[in-house]
């Protein structure tokens, strides 16, 4: 496991995350075609908030049970709450600090077809 910084691109929102980066994730559903994010899908216990709590605002859409988070700043996605496993956070990765996602799998996740 190893620890990363992540921020949003003005650093209002900070966090930091420990993976080891089993695979990525593409969802297909309407919100993620929209903001191309590229996820790790990290446990609650491994997700720490360090600082911007008030720069983040969310969206919720369908079910309402994902929690999609922006910077209100600089309008950036750096992680969302899951909807079909709550308790993880799906981090955008191109927030973190120093990561490459070379050679790290990615799938390709069906979420159009959830209902």
């Amino acid at each position: 496991m190893q620890k990363y910084a992540g921020s949003c691109h003005c650093g209002a929102v900070r966090f930091e995350i420990e993976t080891d980066f089993p695979e990525l994730t593409m969802c297909d559903c309407s919100i993620c075609r929209k903001k191309n994010a590229l996820m790790v899908k990290v446990h609650e216990s491994q997700f720490r908030l360090i600082a911007g709590e008030e720069a983040l605002t969310e969206y919720q859409f369908h079910t309402k049970t994902a929690r999609h988070f922006f910077c209100k700043v600089c309008g950036i996605y750096p992680f969302h709450r899951k909807r079909v496993t709550p308790d993880n956070f799906g981090i955008n990765v191109h927030c973190l600090e120093g990561f490459d996602p070379a050679g790290v799998p990615v799938r390709q996740a069906v979420g159009a077809a959830m209902t």
